[in-house]
Formats: structure tokens, C-alpha cells, sequence
């Protein structure tokens, strides 16, 4: 029986203490514990699966951290993080009060720099590059891991054409596998692929083109191949550019398989690779799911809907309008910039695009939202999924600044559904002719509450908040979904204290319901507001900078959301409950206030 080797690495100087013939036994037991630990954990598997040998082989090779590493987005780094004295915590990666499941600084020594989303390793390590060169360090290495999906995006471009012209010591390594979370998309894909079945393409290599060092595509696999392509580029001065090819979801059948799915499959059979389904699924649809189904809907009746998306048409659900309408709906691959200005242009020419985005994500494209389509006022629709907490993947994916970006914005609509019945209709309204503004709508990651969603389209009035209950003595305000934990706060009362809480869904942030308000603060002396979204600039504030243009004064109004310090991981429910905003708390300080 084969020694355990793994069970002796705790850092990288450990690693290099094994003889070079042992390493793909190293490479099996650390996919061995991967998959282990995820199988019960949760967690994004098939891009670490994917560069088990690649880790193994820049650690072996290189001094880190000394020569820093940096990983793309991060999706792949947990061999990364076993090797450098995380092993004995990696079973609490995302979860709350554990290790995060993207390289951050604060954590390790090891993660050069912090990362979450896609396309800025090679400005970073470029970066750090040029810096290593004015400090006179000239023999430190800088290392940019980045995958197919993230260097077609245009800040990896960028990154690339400048570090060309540096003459800085930075090494790119091209993990291509043909995926993101999603098939990889536009022609770089093409491109690639043929560089990989070894057809020479018309001119120069496009990488040496840019004054790279090129060398590949070799597989990625192949401990020996990496180990001495490696420890060659070790000793060119310079940008250079290594080009792997990997299978994602390496060593687990089905992630082989299916590269979608088990990107983050949740929990499965360590052996088998089966997917453990809930016992009592739930009937209620996603909130993302309730946008795609309703999308292909109108889309069927009105010829001028497309879709689309950066990168996410299976997380944004716009996947449903790619089947069923794939002229009209488009992932165009992890350009947010683009995808806003893309949209911008169909609005232009009569189209009504819904570009179905992130929050987290919208924020990379902020000069494209304000000059390409609301300074010339175009009616695109900017869907916003995983609006609020998004739980596991921390302060990177929580989407919790959008309303404060997007609300001081002129000629943008800005609102959040409390259900998926006011979701419908407001992806239904935003459709109809006579609404002549772009318009954002943000809702939540996940589970939605009702299973009766699919209701007749009603029409919204724009800028019109909903009285959901009257009351004596104080008024709480809602915005979005959170309104549904404000309300089982309130039923959760007694009766006496119910009848004193008036409860109003705003519905809008931009416009204001200003008839609704001025009868509020005609009427209440105390007003909550709560949201989940940051509190500095967001829709609690909208509500006190209304009450100073009207003048109220002498008014209490208690502002509710999220702190102003960025939230870690966990699941959403504890994030909630860290920061005060689950139903118990809710009910306590509606009680503080009677």
C-alpha cells in the first residue's frame, strides 16, 4: 500500500521535498481530497479538478510566495489552497466564519491578490510586475493563471496589450479548457480550438503578435511537460505566455461529463458522481427561473424582445431564450462592457432588449449604463439577478450596491419586486409601448416563495408603491423581497401590536411614490425603512433626502439594510440573522419602536 504523501504537505516547501517521479500521486490524492471534502461541503469542483497538476507544478517550480501566483477569478484555486497551509480548514471554505472560497489577501500569504471576479489577474500581475522592476527586484517571478472564458473579456485584452510593451517580468498561463461556468463563446474560442488540433492559423500567432513569449499548447496533465516548460520560462526575461489545455472536471466522471452542472454541483456521492436531490423538493420556482420562463413568454408575442447576457445564461436562466429563440438571445461571453452597449444599440434600432446581468456584475460596466444608454435615454431592461446577499461566494458576488449606483443616475427607472407575481409584471410592463426610459429591476438569488406564479399579466403603474396594511402608530417602508421577512415579522405579533404597523411596499425607488410618502409622513411620526442592499446611499436614503425637499420635520425614520463594511460568506440565513436582518430581529425592533 502507497504511502499518503498529501498527508505531509502542509506548504509549498513541503511539496518540493517530493521527488519528481511522486508528483502524480501527489496530483491523485489531492483530487482525491477535493472531491471528498465537496461531496459533503458544496463547493465549485470542476475548475479545481481541472489544474490539480498545473498547482502542483508553478508551486514545485516557483518560490512562492516570494514569485507571486495569482488566479484568475478563483474558481480554482482549491488545490492552491490545500498546498499552502489551508488543508486542515478546507472543509469550512464558504462557509460562515471559515475560509473563503476565492484567494483573498487577508486569509494566506499565498494569495498574492484577492479575486472573485473574471479578466484581472493580468493587470494585476502586471502590476506587481512593474513594481518588482522600480524596486530593483528584477529576478521575481509574477504568475497570471486566467481561463479561456476570462482573457477574451476586454480587460484582459487590455492587460495583455500593455504588458507587451513592458518588457515586465510577468508569466500568463492560458488554462483553456473550452469553458467558464458556460461553453466559451465568440471567435477567441475559435481561434483556440484550432491552435489546439495544431491548424496554423493565417499570420502571426496573435500572443507573440503582442510581444509575448509564446509557448503550446501542451496538455495540461502532463506533470513532466508542465514541470520542464516551466522551469524554461523561468529563465526568459520578460512577458511570456503558456497555453494548456485541461479537461474540467479532471478525475470525477461526471464533472467530466457534464462541465455545467458540476462547475458547483451542491452535494454528491464522492464515488459516484450522483447529485443528492432534496427529499421534498420545492415546487416554487427560482427567482431567475421565474425571469427566463416569463422572458420566452413575451418574447413569443412580441418579435422585438432579445435577450441578453455576459457570460451567465444558465446562473440568469436567459438559457430558455436561447432554445427557444436563439436568433434573437445572445451570451456574448464575459464582456459586461460590451453587453451593455450591445443592448444599447438594439434599443436604438427598435428593439427591446432585456439584458439579463448580475448586480454584482452590472458594476463593471457603470460609464456604459450612464453614457451609452441614459444620457440618450434607451429603453433597455437590465435585469438584475442575485440583487441583495447572495450567501457562499461573499463580498465579491453580494449584490448590494446597485441601488446606490444606479439611483443618481437621470432618465433610469429603478424598482425590486416583493414576489415573482411583481416580478412578472414589471418584466411585462417594461416591454409595453409608452415606456420610453431604460429601467432597472433587481431581485434575489434563489427559491421564490409561491408555486401559483404564473399569473395573468397585469400592467404597473410607474413609480407606484402598494399599502400591504394600515396602521396606528408607526410606518414601515419595503423595498424588494425583504418585504416578505417584514411581513411574517409583523403577523408574528400580537394583534395589538399589529394594528399599530402600517406596512408599504414602495415597489420603486426612482420614481418615488411622492403622493404615497406625503400621506406617510402626513400621517406616521416614526417610519422604518428596510432594504437588503448597503444603507449608505440606498433606498433608505432616497427616503430621508424626501424628507428634506418636502420639509418634514420633527420626523423619526429608522433606516434598516446592510451595514457599511463589505459582508463575508455564509449561508444567507446566517448572513441575515450576523447583520440583524432576519425575521426574529426584524420583530425586535419593530417592537422597540411601538
Amino acid at each position: 500500500m502507497k504511502e499518503n504523501l498529501l498527508k505531509h504537505i502542509y506548504e509549498p516547501q513541503d511539496l518540493k521535498k517530493i521527488p519528481v517521479e511522486k508528483l502524480p500521486q501527489v496530483a491523485e490524492e489531492l483530487r482525491t481530497f477535493i472531491i471528498s471534502v465537496l461531496a459533503t461541503k458544496a463547493g465549485h469542483l470542476g475548475a479545481s479538478l481541472g489544474v490539480v497538476e498545473l498547482t502542483l507544478a508553478i508551486h514545485y517550480v516557483f518560490n512562492t510566495p516570494n514569485d507571486v501566483l495569482i488566479w484568475d477569478v478563483g474558481h480554482q484555486a482549491y488545490a492552491h489552497k490545500i498546498i499552502t497551509g489551508r488543508k486542515e480548514k478546507f472543509h469550512t471554505h464558504r462557509q460562515l466564519n471559515g475560509i473563503s472560497g476565492f484567494p483573498k489577501r487577508a486569509e494566506s500569504k499565498y494569495d498574492a491578490f484577492g479575486t472573485g471576479h473574471s479578466s484581472t489577474s493580468i493587470s494585476a500581475a502586471l502590476g506587481m510586475a512593474m513594481a518588482s522592476q522600480i524596486n530593483g527586484d528584477t529576478h521575481k517571478q509574477h504568475i497570471a493563471v486566467i481561463g479561456d472564458a476570462s482573457i477574451a473579456s476586454g480587460m484582459a485584452f487590455e492587460g495583455l496589450n500593455h504588458a507587451g510593451v513592458s518588457k515586465a517580468n510577468l508569466l500568463v498561463i492560458l488554462n483553456d479548457n473550452s469553458m467558464g461556468i458556460d461553453p466559451s463563446v465568440g471567435a477567441l474560442k475559435d481561434y483556440l480550438l484550432k491552435a489546439n488540433i495544431g491548424q496554423k492559423s493565417n499570420g502571426s500567432n496573435m500572443i507573440e503578435a503582442l510581444n509575448f513569449n509564446y509557448a503550446g499548447p501542451i496538455d495540461g496533465h502532463n506533470l513532466p511537460s508542465l514541470l520542464k516548460e516551466l522551469k524554461r520560462l523561468q529563465q526568459i526575461e520578460g512577458p511570456k505566455f503558456l497555453h494548456i489545455v485541461t479537461t474540467k472536471g479532471k478525475g470525477l466522471k461526471k464533472a467530466e461529463q457534464d462541465q455545467i452542472k458540476y462547475h458547483a454541483p451542491g452535494k454528491f456521492d464522492k464515488d459516484t458522481g450522483e447529485i443528492q436531490i432534496a427529499s421534498t423538493p420545492n415546487k416554487a420556482p427560482k427567482y431567475q427561473d421565474v425571469f427566463g420562463h416569463t422572458l420566452v413568454e413575451l418574447a413569443t408575442t412580441n418579435k422585438k424582445i432579445v435577450g441578453i447576457t455576459p457570460a451567465m445564461p444558465t446562473g440568469s436562466s436567459l438559457k430558455y431564450m436561447i432554445e427557444a429563440f436563439p436568433e434573437r438571445a445572445f451570451d456574448v461571453g464575459i464582456a459586461e462592457q460590451h453587453a451593455v452597449t450591445l443592448a444599447a444599440g438594439m434599443a436604438a434600432q427598435g428593439l427591446v432588449p432585456y439584458c439579463a446581468i448580475y448586480s454584482t456584475f452590472l458594476q463593471r460596466a457603470y460609464d456604459q449604463i450612464i453614457h451609452d444608454v441614459a444620457i440618450q435615454n434607451l429603453p433597455v431592461v437590465f435585469c438584475l439577478d442575485r440583487a441583495g446577499l447572495v450567501g457562499e461566494d461573499g463580498a465579491t458576488h453580494h449584490g448590494v450596491f446597485d441601488i446606490s449606483y444606479l439611483r443618481c443616475i437621470p432618465n433610469l427607472i429603478v424598482c425590486a419586486p416583493m414576489n415573482e407575481i411583481e416580478l412578472r409584471n414589471l418584466l411585462y410592463t417594461a416591454q409595453l409601448k409608452g415606456l420610453e426610459h431604460p429601467i432597472a429591476i433587481r431581485y434575489p438569488r434563489g427559491q421564490s416563495t409561491r408555486e401559483d406564479w404564473k399569473l395573468p399579466f397585469e400592467k404597473i403603474q410607474i413609480g407606484k408603491g402598494n399599502t400591504l396594511k394600515k396602521g396606528s402608530k408607526i410606518a414601515v417602508l419595503t423595498i424588494g423581497t425583504i418585504g416578505n421577512s417584514v411581513k411574517a415579522a409583523i403577523n408574528s405579533l400580537d394583534l395589538i401590536e399589529q394594528e399599530m404597523i402600517a406596512h408599504y411596499n414602495m415597489l420603486f425607488i426612482k420614481p418615488l411614490d411622492a403622493v404615497l410618502l406625503a400621506h406617510i409622513f402626513d400621517n406616521y411620526d416614526t417610519i422604518l425603512t428596510f432594504e437588503d442592499h448597503a444603507v449608505t446611499g440606498g433606498f433608505g436614503s432616497t427616503i430621508l433626502e424626501f424628507a428634506a425637499d418636502k420639509n418634514y420635520q420633527n420626523k423619526h425614520i429608522d433606516i434598516v439594510g446592510i451595514p457599511d463594511n463589505f459582508i463575508d460568506h455564509g449561508t444567507v440565513s446566517e448572513l441575515n440573522k450576523s447583520i440583524s436582518l432576519d425575521i426574529a430581529s426584524i420583530k425586535k425592533r419593530l417592537q422597540s419602536k411601538l
